[in-house]
């Protein structure tokens, strides 16, 4: 079985979020967080984090990256266990039987995207269309050998559709200035 672990490639994840993820943390999309959002409210690190985030389930901090590991069933029982307490304690779930059913339901998606070989990196691209969250996984391969994969290492990139939204770097850097 395989699930899904932050990773943290360089240090950008710390000042991309505001609250990032540790290196090694399990899992999962994380869309849910954002299911009542108001997406013209969202601004800055919680843009971010909503644009391109996976959600560390111990932290429930961000990750823009996550890697494809092997996983135990015990682990995965361990992964559904975590986010079900972190959903019913820290976001609210009515009562554990709910927050579990959720969790389950989230690391079963989470494993979904894991049909590619160990070591895989993915990235999410999330958008609000006709009231609905929308997300698109993108895959990253080494290139050539298998060797450690460095912050600047080229990869060859699968399923990335392009993106119709501009970015703005002069009015980001202001943004920043005034949070």
């Amino acid at each position: 079985m395989k699930l899904l672990r932050t990773i943290r490639l360089d240090p950008s994840d710390t000042f991309v979020f505001e609250r990032a993820a540790d290196a090694g943390e399990w899992a999962v999309s994380g869309a849910f967080m954002f299911a009542h959002a108001d997406p013209d409210a969202l601004d800055g690190k919680s843009r971010a984090a909503f644009r391109g985030g996976f959600l560390g389930v111990a932290s429930l901090g961000w990750s823009t990256l996550v890697q494809i590991v092997e996983a135990s069933e015990a682990d995965r029982d361990a992964l559904v266990g975590a986010l079900g307490r972190q959903l019913h304690e820290r976001l609210g779930a009515p009562d554990l039987a709910v927050a579990h059913a959720a969790a389950e339901e989230e690391v079963t998606f989470a494993a979904s995207l894991c049909d590619h070989p160990l070591d895989t990196l993915i990235a999410v691209r999330r958008t609000f269309e006709d009231g609905a969250i929308r997300e698109a996984f993108r895959t990253l391969h080494p290139r050539g050998t298998r060797k450690p994969m460095r912050a600047f290492s080229f990869l060859e990139v699968e399923s990335e559709e392009e993106s119709s939204e501009e970015i703005h770097l002069v009015a980001l850097g202001k943004e920043k200035r005034s949070d």
